[in-house]
């Protein structure tokens, strides 16, 4: 397989990969983390909260108009210079955005931040498993999307308390020393090869599933971020929570899936196809339960608990997905992937807006069950979708694994 492993002492892949998953840390809470520091950052600043929400859906929206034309001009690049170009550019807009003066240079920030993001998430996932044997691309999948759901859980909670304490400048200040931290770290301990040694080939590349994944992430993630943008006021309106239990209750949905992260790369190497399925199914279920009895609040905490472990496994199954079916270069298919993702996030967001004057909130987790459960069945029909007999690496069987050193 052709790949940076060989060329990497194991201590030295290993220290790589922690390098890329706090640097995945770093991203995923810089992306979001504006989103717990509103009031703070538009007193400060003197602007409007809708100017500072504008940061976030901004950010998503640039990540996936810039993703693919990024990734395909820097294709040339050997992983090590380009990830560490990244992380720099990361660093240096990190601390753009601590320091901003004003609001034009923080949304100058985090532009230049977005197109960091752009790039490192089409290459990440290609370049972890890159270092390791092709026999554990499932748990190392799952390794480097644990970064994400850390952050989402606890590093988001944590850098909006932070904010509250110390102003929200203190929690960028503190993403941008991780960032640096990840950057040294990678700078020594990635393997500088060349870029035609680097490439990840796809398992049973096939542009058609490819497709089908692509139609499929589109519906999930619009209606996964239709509800995830609205959970809150869902459940006090229609769980009757009171406000002190939010933090609580989201911490039980995200730390359900950082949990089922930890054996959720060994179900990825052995069903790589049917974990995404799975995964996608046991969301809507939990979905289309929040609606129809979101109002029982012990059933509606166990569902928070499925939906955040169908959620985080869904996201890394969908990843792990596409390094089996990735037609052409496979940093290319992670980039498309990506900006799929991220216009789905923005999409979903906007769906849930335009559903809550006439519907009201609870028709958002119906919206969402809905869209989430046509992902499901377009990933069971894959096979009779991308049409079957053509070519002995299109079949089912060929979609295992193939054994350390192939390709």
């Amino acid at each position: 397989m052709p790949g940076i492993a060989p060329q990497a002492r194991p201590h030295a892949r290993v220290a790589a990969l922690v390098a890329l998953v706090v640097a995945t840390f770093c991203f995923v809470a810089t992306e979001n983390l504006p989103g717990g520091l509103l009031s703070s950052m538009a007193g400060d600043l003197d602007t409007s909260l809708s100017a500072v929400g504008l940061l976030v859906t901004g950010y998503g929206l640039t990540v996936a108009v810039v993703s693919v034309p990024l990734v395909r001009a820097t294709r040339d690049v050997p992983r090590r210079r380009l990830l560490s170009w990244v992380l720099a550019v990361f660093v240096a807009a990190s601390c753009v955005t601590a320091f901003a003066p004003g609001y034009p240079s923080l949304l100058a920030g985090r532009v230049v931040t977005a197109l960091a993001h752009a790039v490192f998430w089409s290459v990440v996932v290609v370049t972890a498993v890159g270092l390791f044997p092709p026999r554990l691309r499932g748990r190392i999948v799952t390794v480097v999307f644990t970064g994400s759901s850390v952050a989402t859980v606890m590093g988001v909670p944590a850098g909006t308390w932070i904010g509250q304490q110390w102003g929200w400048r203190a929690p960028f200040l503190m993403l941008t020393g991780l960032g640096l931290a990840a950057l040294v770290t990678m700078v020594v301990f990635l393997p500088n090869t060349r870029a035609d040694e680097e490439h990840v080939s796809a398992t049973a590349p096939d542009g058609r599933r490819f497709a089908v994944l692509l139609a499929a992430t589109a519906l999930s993630v619009t209606g996964l971020s239709a509800a995830t943008t609205y959970t809150v006021p869902f459940l006090g309106e229609v769980g009757g929570f009171p406000d002190s239990a939010m933090g609580p209750l989201l911490f039980v949905r995200g730390a359900a899936g950082v949990v089922v992260m930890a054996v959720g790369g060994m179900v990825l190497d052995r069903w790589p196809r049917g974990a995404v399925i799975v995964s996608t199914g046991l969301l809507a279920c939990a979905l289309f339960g929040l609606h129809g009895l979101g109002a029982f609040r012990l059933v509606t905490i166990g569902l928070l608990a499925l939906f955040g472990a169908a959620m985080f496994l869904m996201i890394s199954a969908t990843a792990n997905r596409i390094l089996y079916v990735a037609p052409g270069r496979t940093e290319d298919a992670t980039a498309a992937h990506s900006a799929v993702f991220n216009a789905s996030v923005a999409a979903g967001a906007l769906v849930g807006a335009l559903l809550l004057p006439s519907w009201g909130v609870r028709s958002t987790a119906l919206v969402a069950a809905v869209l989430v459960a046509a992902a499901a069945v377009c990933l069971a029909l894959e096979p009779r979708i991308a049409g079957r007999g053509r070519g002995p690496s299109k079949q089912p069987g060929h979609d295992r694994p193939v054994a350390a050193g192939g390709s």
